[in-house]
């Protein structure tokens, strides 16, 4: 099958992630990279042995690439991947898919009209973790699903985070932030989602940046930094969803994802990650309520660039991608469902429909994806 070239725009923080995990797949050639900061695409280059530095301009005129791998801050993820969509490339970006509903539909639907692909992160479901997970549930594990908790708590990005004052901008936040890894994981596991409620807050206004090279600096915090939804799942299963960059968890906090089912319970592993434990409780006569860590059954290993890559197999099979726009697209508008539930005070339907991709094959060896 032949490789599918990648042009790269934005080569910040995360592009290390994706950069490093590409070479493992045969399919994924990249060719070039763009960055406002040339100097950091200079370096990137070098490190990871791609051919050409060029401008942002430069990747959407080069006819040979096929996909543009949008790196950029999420202000600029539908600018971006709509200039890829005029000059008839597919994109994969970073998530969120957009800052808002409407802009990532507009994104959404020029794709379509020209029938072009819009993947994008997380891929982390891709993982042998959730795929496990979702397997355990499907096979009826836990029997019906009833209820489920997910939590990501933490202190905040300007802990660590070399330039993170986006985190608190429009767009960012710990929802949009870390929330498309929680909610692809549990649409994944659990199917769509019939209605949710949210409430959310700024528990500080201003935050002051802990990391070098900006120590010091003052960022204003202009999107709520703490969030908490419910959500009603059309399977019947009810739970709650916490996001915050404003507090701590200690060492005992309980696991990122629990689902709670008739037969028992499973322990979904951190969906930040792609191959964290899964342990399973089952309520049987004459048993004590112990977990168990279950076998991966699925490829272990993988890390970002398994859903550009799966993006890139897709392109060539014609199958549907698994990382889609759609499903992208569905993750935006329940994070700003909840956002709007906050203000209201009201339950919101969701607008876009979910379809769960396809699980990942089982039976490939390391670094492909399609027999």
């Amino acid at each position: 099958m032949d490789s599918v070239k990648i042009g790269v725009i934005g080569t910040g923080a995360i592009s290390k992630a994706y950069l490093g995990m590409a070479k493992n797949f045969p399919i994924v050639e990249m060719v070039a990279c763009a960055d406002l900061n040339m100097d950091a695409a200079k370096a990137k280059a070098a490190e990871f042995n791609i051919p050409r530095v060029c401008t942002v301009d430069e990747i959407f005129e080069d006819k040979s690439i096929e996909i543009v791998l949008n790196l950029t801050i999420p202000k600029a993820h539908v600018t971006i991947g709509l200039r890829a969509v005029e000059t008839g490339k597919h994109t994969y970006a970073e998530k969120p898919f957009g800052v808002n509903r409407e802009e990532g539909t507009k994104l959404f639907d020029a794709a379509k009209a020209k029938k072009l692909r819009t993947g994008c992160a997380p891929d982390t479901f891709l993982g042998a973790g959730i795929q496990t997970a979702r397997k355990l549930i499907d096979d009826g594990a836990i029997g019906k699903p009833i209820a489920f908790t997910a939590f990501m708590i933490g202190r905040g990005h300007e802990h660590w985070h070399p330039s993170p004052e986006f985190y608190y901008q429009v767009g960012g936040g710990p929802m949009f932030d870390m929330g498309p890894y929680y909610l692809t994981a549990l649409l994944n596991l659990l199917g769509g989602v019939k209605r949710v409620m949210g409430m959310a807050s700024i528990t500080r206004d201003a935050r002051t940046i802990l990391s070098e090279p900006k120590k010091g600096k003052i960022i204003k915090v202009e999107t709520p930094d703490h969030v908490l939804g419910m959500m009603e799942f059309e399977n019947g299963c009810v739970g709650s969803i916490v996001q915050s960059f404003a507090m701590r968890a200690g060492s005992g906090a309980a696991s990122p994802i629990v689902v709670y089912g008739t037969e028992g319970t499973l322990h979904v592993p951190d969906p930040n990650g792609f191959d964290g434990p899964v342990k399973l409780c089952r309520f049987e006569d004459g048993k004590n309520d112990e977990f168990v860590e279950m076998p991966h059954t699925f490829v272990k290993g993988y890390g970002r660039s398994v859903g550009l890559a799966d993006l890139a197999y897709a392109i060539r099979s014609g199958r549907d991608e698994r990382c889609n726009g759609a499903q992208a697209l569905a993750v935006l508008d329940l994070m700003q469902a909840f956002l709007d539930s906050s203000k209201t005070g009201q339950a919101i339907t969701p607008t876009v429909a979910y379809k769960r991709p396809k699980p990942m094959p089982a039976a490939l060896p390391f670094g492909t994806l399609d027999a």
